[in-house]
């Protein structure tokens, strides 16, 4: 082989390696628990910005499996229903706007896309073979989040109403009955960019917030009273008090639509609507 071939073949070969990580970073920054694609928020003021301006934040390299895996189990009890969600010290919601006929038109348009995209993955068995992952599920929960990471990634960057990040399920005596989907964008994405996939005059986007985990050597035996998304704490300061890590915001925005449910109220509501 000659030099130019062979030095044409290391270019090749170092090109592929330096595309294969840079996927992969992509991919981890898509990820739930891990930081997202910054984009600019013109309120300035909703706890991802706030993040983004916390010297504590910056200095942190996110959190590990251990206590990463405690505040996922916390989400996902936070999500349920019989919590006071718009006034929770730990989750942030959009405000809502003034419906207009346009916001009407996509909302139901959203709907009817979802209702088509997602019909076959009423056998849950097919979602699974797609590689949907059952979030937690092990830990009983009123309604369960198969989530497709593939799916996270693309809704960094793009919007199909018929691909949600995540399919709802309320679990049978046989299996698992579909009932809706969740849509997901990058935490540090405005309110603006939100309102231009899912009205927030029909829907309310939330975002996790304000998070103080224990120290890592006492996951254990902490005080949940004070800790996680349930805990007392919510506060830099409280949680620095008692020797936590603090997070402003972790994993992203999140949107739930139950498109089987009659009435838009019904159909973006925060919780499934159960009889």
């Amino acid at each position: 082989m000659s030099a130019r071939r062979t030095l044409v073949h290391l270019a090749a070969k170092t090109l592929m390696v330096l595309g294969a990580i840079f996927v992969v970073t992509v991919l981890l920054v898509a990820m739930p628990g891990h930081h997202a694609p910054s984009v600019y928020y013109q309120g300035g003021q909703s706890p991802a910005a706030r993040e983004a301006a916390s010297p504590a934040s910056k200095a942190m390299s996110g959190m590990d499996m251990g206590e990463e895996k405690a505040s996922e189990k916390a989400a996902v009890e936070d999500m349920t229903p019989g919590h006071n969600d718009a006034h929770s010290q730990h989750m942030f919601m959009t405000s809502m706007r003034a419906q207009t006929p346009e916001d009407l038109e996509r909302a139901n348009e959203i709907v009817a896309q979802l209702r088509s995209g997602i019909e076959k993955y009423k056998d849950y068995h097919v979602a699974l073979d797609d590689g949907f992952k059952i979030f937690l599920p092990n830990i009983p929960q009123p309604e369960y989040h198969f989530t497709r990471y593939r799916n996270g990634f693309l809704e960094a960057f793009t919007f199909d109403p018929a691909r949600p990040t995540s399919l709802l399920y309320k679990k049978t005596a046989t299996g698992y009955e579909l009932v809706g989907a969740m849509y997901t964008m990058p935490k540090r994405a405005s309110e603006d960019q939100l309102n231009a996939r899912v009205p927030l005059s029909v829907a309310m986007w939330h975002l996790h917030t304000n998070l103080c985990m224990p120290p890592r050597n006492q996951l254990r035996s902490a005080d949940w009273t004070q800790f996680g998304l349930h805990g007392s704490i919510a506060t830099e300061d409280a949680c620095s008090e008692a020797g936590g890590r603090f997070h402003p915001v972790i994993f992203g925005w999140m949107v739930h639509v139950y498109p089987y449910e009659h009435g838009l109220d019904k159909i973006f509501a925060m919780h499934h609507h159960m009889d």
